[in-house]
């Protein structure tokens, strides 16, 4: 029962509030994002974006907590193992990609989602940035982010550069019942 209660109650590297704070700021910086593509219609919006987010960030997070972690000190693993902290950005890329082609569709000659699949992507890696506590980046690529989706696209729509006319379809309204009879 001692070890069961060790294993569970073994401290972290990286203090909990410290854990917490990153992970909020993930969620808020992939809620950002997904906010914009669920205000414009689009698939894979607010809950989406902030679940890529934050797992992102638990990935970068486990990552520290690895390499700080006792098992796997040179001393106990003998050279047997080498850890490499740069994996959590190849695996959190692959598995991003995964998802962000999943929204990628091809109908009627036309190839649509690309935005969202790429923000899904920058989700990714700011979420990646919040878990490693780096969050001067991922606030300035979040609004760098904000900039280019909201910003360039009414500058896209105002000057008719968009292929995505979605602003601009007429909105289908339903025929008034008439009261004849």
């Amino acid at each position: 029962m001692e070890q069961l209660i060790e294993e569970f109650g073994h401290p972290t590297y990286t203090s909990f509030p410290v854990i917490v704070a990153r992970m909020m700021l993930a969620a808020i910086f992939g809620a950002a994002i997904g906010f914009e593509r669920e205000w414009r219609n689009r698939p894979a919006g607010l809950r989406t974006h902030m679940l890529v987010c934050v797992a992102a960030a638990t990935f970068a997070l486990l990552t520290i907590e690895i390499v700080h972690a006792p098992m796997f000190s040179p001393e106990s693993m003998k050279d047997a193992v080498k850890v490499d902290p740069i994996r959590i950005v190849e695996a959190v890329t692959a598995g991003v990609a995964f998802l962000a082609a999943g929204v990628v569709i091809f109908t009627r000659g036309e190839v649509q989602g690309l935005t969202t699949g790429a923000g899904m992507w920058l989700a990714g890696a700011i979420g990646v940035a919040c878990g490693l506590g780096l969050w001067q980046i991922a606030a300035f690529v979040t609004l760098l982010a904000l900039c280019v989706l909201g910003l360039l696209h009414s500058i896209e729509v105002k000057f008719d550069l968009s292929e995505d006319k979605l602003d601009e379809k007429p909105v289908a309204r339903r025929p008034a019942k008439s009261k004849a009879g």
